[in-house]
């Protein structure tokens, strides 16, 4: 049974036990989420797709641990007028663990 969810503007194919990385949500570790934006669920019964979500779905996780992400480096430059700009950044993260999928 696996899932599709939309949770920071990305969306993220899960299933029970899986280990995602998700754009950092308001939650401490240690505790549960509920994730209600569920845009598709395939189980044993078939597959549910919604319209623009399914109706009653909804998928529990346990925030695991936050986080930043390995740092990008953004340069700008621009050739013969003396411009460079050198700027690094780390996107802040919330792992989360799928207990479980209701449908």
């Amino acid at each position: 049974m696996y899932a599709i969810i939309e949770t920071g503007g990305k969306q993220y194919r899960v299933a029970e036990g899986d280990r995602i990385r998700v754009e950092k949500l308001a939650a401490e570790p240690g505790t549960t989420v509920t994730l209600d934006k569920v845009l598709l669920v395939s189980g044993p019964n078939g597959l549910r797709v919604g319209n623009p979500v399914v109706a009653g779905a909804k998928v529990t996780a346990e925030v695991l641990e936050h986080g930043k992400g390995k740092k990008i480096v953004v340069f700008k430059y621009k050739p013969k007028k003396n411009y460079h700009k050198k700027q690094g950044h780390r996107q802040p993260y919330t792992a989360l663990k799928i207990v479980s999928i209701e449908a």
